[in-house]
């Protein structure tokens, strides 16, 4: 449902990870049913999933949307909206990629194993416990714009230089408990299997990432300090901007 500010377009980002051998194959009927519905923004597919936004109005994005979950792969697609007065993208761009994600490393693998979700209103109670390792799998610049509290920051420049910090700095008899976060959520996501890959036990990560935490938890009681970049035209959003009366 629309936010309070009954703004016209909707904004939906969704990633799954999920064996797609044949993901080749459903490039060009999505990219025809995203031009016909019609909607911009940008899908990527790989063998291990989808990841995308797209923006356009209510009808638009709920044809791509159905258009997706006709194929059982993705008939449980979680969705994350916010709401716009314009289109944040230029065009329709759908992308076959390596991964849905680069972390460049084979032992990170979602449909595998992942670390403990954490609901975003029990994130706060997780990552103010003094045993929690808490880390921004984020890049140097998006953690300079806003980050929790307390997070270590990793100083990458990008995703894929994430795996030789955690070597470098984490260890799985002394770090018993890690909990890491990203935007969204598939950037942790996947760092969680590697954790979990090389040894590491206790390992958690925020549901939905930044972006539902602050759609869920107040300001008031928020422990999230700054702006969180998102890879559009909007350039950062923050508490201000979730709407507070979304229905899913």
């Amino acid at each position: 449902m629309r936010g309070i500010m009954a703004k016209p377009i909707r904004i939906a980002a969704f990633y799954k990870f999920v064996p797609l051998p044949d993901y080749e194959s459903l490039r060009a009927p999505l990219l025809r049913c995203c031009k016909a519905a019609p909607v911009r923004g940008s899908i990527l597919l790989a063998a291990e999933g989808i990841n995308a936004t797209i923006a356009g109005t209510d009808s638009a994005v709920d044809a791509v949307l159905a258009h997706l979950r006709m194929d059982a792969r993705f008939a449980s697609l979680a969705v994350k909206e916010a709401w716009h007065d314009s289109i944040p993208f230029r065009r329709m761009k759908v992308r076959l990629k390596k991964e849905i994600v680069a972390i460049k490393a084979t032992d990170a693998d979602p449909r595998r194993q992942v670390g403990e979700y954490i609901e975003p209103e029990d994130w706060n109670a997780l990552i103010c416990q003094e045993d929690v390792l808490v880390i921004d799998a984020r890049n140097q610049y998006e953690v300079q714009l806003g980050s929790f509290r307390g997070a270590l920051n990793p100083g990458s420049e990008s995703f894929s230089e994430l795996p030789r910090y955690l070597d470098e700095m984490l260890d799985a008899e002394q770090h018993k408990r890690v909990a890491l976060f990203c935007t969204g959520g598939i950037r942790c996501e996947k760092a969680t299997a590697l954790l979990l890959a090389r040894g590491f036990d206790g390992v958690y990560h925020l549901r939905g990432g930044i972006l539902r935490y602050l759609e869920t938890v107040p300001p008031e009681e928020s422990l999230w300090q700054g702006e969180c970049f998102v890879f559009d035209e909007r350039g950062t959003v923050s508490h201000a901007d979730t709407p507070t009366d979304k229905q899913t």
